[in-house]
């Protein structure tokens, strides 16, 4: 394992070890009728939380919605009131158009001092608070940009003309940009005005000449000087930035996560950011990521967390890859041992073909739909047990409505893997006895011990299940060990030749296109 995934590991373990110990949280914001959005719950399960989805789905409003939570310690009261981050136009004259202001509601459910409070935000002429609290914390929200604006620009130019005063950035503000930035400052200043407009400028360590200003930075640099100066003094706070990796490389969007999250365990922070980048996503764990997506009718909605085939797809991580979808371990194991097979038929590498699985067959036709939606199901193939064969027009019409001609495969039999499986076991004793350590004789009287204990299931399939998994465990292996057995074999004696046909042929559509 690399290092860096070493690193990651152990901040998160840490994270997920401090959550009992804190007495303050933002747990769930839930928002009803705020632009695109007509309800949506979302419950932060991890002190550090990526809000990730397409353009258009959401990300932002949740964000900023988020900063609506608390009141600020030393800023006026409407500081991050919904009112000034969620501005509406209004015209008194008729024929100009005007933003709809319909009912809001912004609520939130807070741990604080130790105890849980709820509050919320309503809009109806205007927006008004109640709740049992309106607990205070501070909330640091930055959207990060290149400094391109030209109304920014001209605005931060005027600074030379005025007064001004010089703040030097303390080295402890600096030690999140030194840990991930090739080279360390001599200097950071900061130039402030009277508005709240200011601009940086730095030295770097070992080159007097070197002196420039922020409109010389990278957007990188500037963004990671930008969240260092601005966080690092802060204990116990709210951290919400926008496009967290704006102008960073993959490498140093996973080292500055790395760093965001050390800053989390450190000072007590919670912090959610928004970001496009699969980089930025691997690097908190499944609990983390918070998945946002429009449904067929333009709602925004949070989707169930996508398995990590899902997320590889749909963010960028698998382009020349193929990727099979299954219902479970076992048949990812027998689906496993059939390519051992057919790959080497085919030419192709182990990598080449992605398995993926952990999903119920009913959940089946709403993943297809997410993956129609962003032109993903050409590098698809997709394989149910034996038992889900009635689905097999409605996976096909629900893949037509994106302009795919769907053909789902299925496995062997007509119930589920393991009771294909565990026919195949008693039929073949002497075929596959040595591949798990044992005598033909001993596997099929451990075979008739373990049927007489399994009958008192109801069903045959519950039967075969129950069978399957002391088997096992008398072999020392897992079911899907076994089915990666069972399939290679089966695949290598041409025993099972439609659906090695089917996946031939398949992959071999895809090797085409």
């Amino acid at each position: 394992m690399p290092q860096i995934d070493r690193e990651l590991n152990e901040v998160w373990n840490a994270l997920r070890a401090s959550r009992g110990r804190r007495d303050e949280a933002l747990e769930e914001v839930r928002i009803t009728n705020l632009r695109a959005i007509e309800h949506i719950r979302i419950p932060f399960d991890y002190p550090v939380s990526v809000l990730a989805g397409p353009n258009g789905s959401g990300k932002s409003t949740v964000l900023f919605a988020c900063a609506c939570a608390y009141r600020v310690p030393g800023r006026r009261a409407g500081h991050f009131a919904p009112g000034r981050l969620f501005p509406n136009f209004s015209s008194e004259q008729e024929a100009v158009r005007s933003d709809p202001a319909p009912e809001t509601e912004l609520e939130f459910n807070y741990l604080h001092d130790g105890d849980r409070h709820t509050m919320l935000w309503k809009r109806g002429e205007q927006w008004r608070r109640t709740g049992s609290s309106f607990p205070q914390r501070d909330v640091y929200l930055r959207t990060l940009a290149n400094l391109t604006s030209p109304s920014e620009v001209r605005s931060i130019l005027q600074l030379g003309k005025k007064q001004v005063e010089r703040e030097e950035i303390s080295a402890d503000l600096l030690i999140f940009a030194h840990r991930i930035l090739p080279w360390r400052y001599r200097n950071v200043d900061l130039i402030r005005g009277r508005s709240s407009r200011d601009l940086l400028f730095a030295e770097i360590e070992g080159d007097e000449e070197t002196r420039y200003s922020e409109f010389h930075m990278s957007s990188g640099e500037r963004t990671i000087v930008r969240i260092s100066k601005d966080i690092s003094g802060l204990e116990n706070a709210l951290v919400l930035i926008d496009e967290v990796d704006t102008g960073m490389h993959p490498y140093t969007q996973q080292q500055a996560m790395l760093e965001l999250q050390r800053s989390a365990l450190r000072q007590k922070l919670q912090i959610v950011v928004a970001s496009h980048s699969p980089v930025i996503l691997d690097s908190v764990p499944p609990e983390g990521r918070i998945f946002l997506d429009r449904d067929r009718e333009g709602h925004v909605q949070r989707e169930p967390l996508y398995r990590d085939i899902f997320q590889k797809a749909l963010y960028g991580q698998s382009q020349d890859r193929l990727s099979i979808l299954c219902e479970d371990k076992v048949a990812e194991g027998l689906i496993r041992g059939i390519l051992d097979v057919l790959n080497v038929r085919l030419g192709l590498r182990h990598e080449d073909i992605i398995v993926g699985r952990n999903t119920g067959k009913d959940e089946f036709p709403g993943h297809i739909r997410t993956l129609g939606k962003f032109h993903k199901l050409s590098d698809f193939i997709v394989v149910l047990d034996g038992d889900s064969r009635a689905m097999e027009k409605d996976l096909i019409a629900v893949a037509r409505e994106y302009g795919h001609p769907l053909e789902p495969i299925f496995l062997p039999g007509d119930a589920s893997p393991e009771n294909w499986l565990w026919e195949r076991l008693r039929a073949l004793p002497e075929e596959y006895a040595q591949s798990l350590g044992l005598r033909a004789d001993s596997m099929l009287s451990l075979i008739d011990r373990l049927d007489d204990l399994a009958d008192g299931a109801v069903q045959q399939q519950d039967t075969a299940k129950a069978a399957m998994g002391a088997f096992a465990d008398q072999v020392q292996r897992t079911v899907a060990d076994i089915a990666r057995i069972v399939g290679r074999s089966e695949a290598e004696r041409k025993a099972i030749p439609e659906l090695l046909q089917a996946l031939n042929d398949q992959i071999g559509r895809w090797r085409r296109f």
